[in-house]
């Protein structure tokens, strides 16, 4: 089985100015190789059958990707539209500023099967791609983002994979989502 890092991920993974809450420690070629060289300590399913996650102890300094909502740093929470890539239209996202999460203790890469890469208009020249990374204290999937469901469930024309939205899925994601946020530094 062969892994590569896709653009789409190495320019949120890996950004031309390096930032505190991407992956540290490494380049994008020793995280690819990293991936292809060591086993991961297991595989969960994803959201749909083209997506499986390899648990991988972290082996960087990299923090992990969210911190629980508290009155005490809810203070600190903004929002503003972005959009992921200029293609995308821009959604509302909310993060921290100003705090600082633990190491992570694990790096949670999430992957795309070829033919799904094919589909969605970027075939690459391995088995399985890298589309994200969640950076977790425990060796469990992140719910997704409510807002990255539904832009799954528009389709592929619309920045998602063309998957349907699971209403079940959609509630467990709104729950963890407004107890925790991403960060930024």
């Amino acid at each position: 089985m062969t892994i590569v890092l896709t653009d789409f991920a190495r320019t949120r993974l890996f950004p031309r100015e390096p930032r505190g809450n991407t992956i540290l420690d490494c380049t994008a070629a020793q995280f690819e190789r990293h991936l292809n060289e060591q086993p991961p300590l297991k595989v969960i399913d994803g959201y749909a059958p083209f997506c499986k996650l390899h648990v991988h102890r972290n082996w960087t300094s990299t923090r992990c990707l969210t911190v629980a909502v508290t009155d005490a740093n809810r203070h600190l929470l903004r929002s503003a539209y972005e959009a992921r890539s200029r293609e995308e239209l821009p959604v509302l996202v909310r993060w921290f500023e100003r705090v600082q999460p633990p190491v992570a203790t694990y790096l949670i890469p999430i992957l795309y099967s070829a033919e799904q890469m094919a589909v969605e208009g970027n075939p690459i020249d391995a088995d399985w791609g890298v589309v994200g990374c969640l950076y977790t204290a425990e060796p469990e999937e992140i719910p997704m983002a409510p807002i990255t469901m539904m832009r799954n469930a528009l389709g592929v024309a619309e920045g998602g994979s063309g998957v349907a939205l699971d209403p079940q899925a959609y509630r467990r994601s709104v729950a963890f989502w407004e107890a925790n946020a991403n960060w930024r530094p």
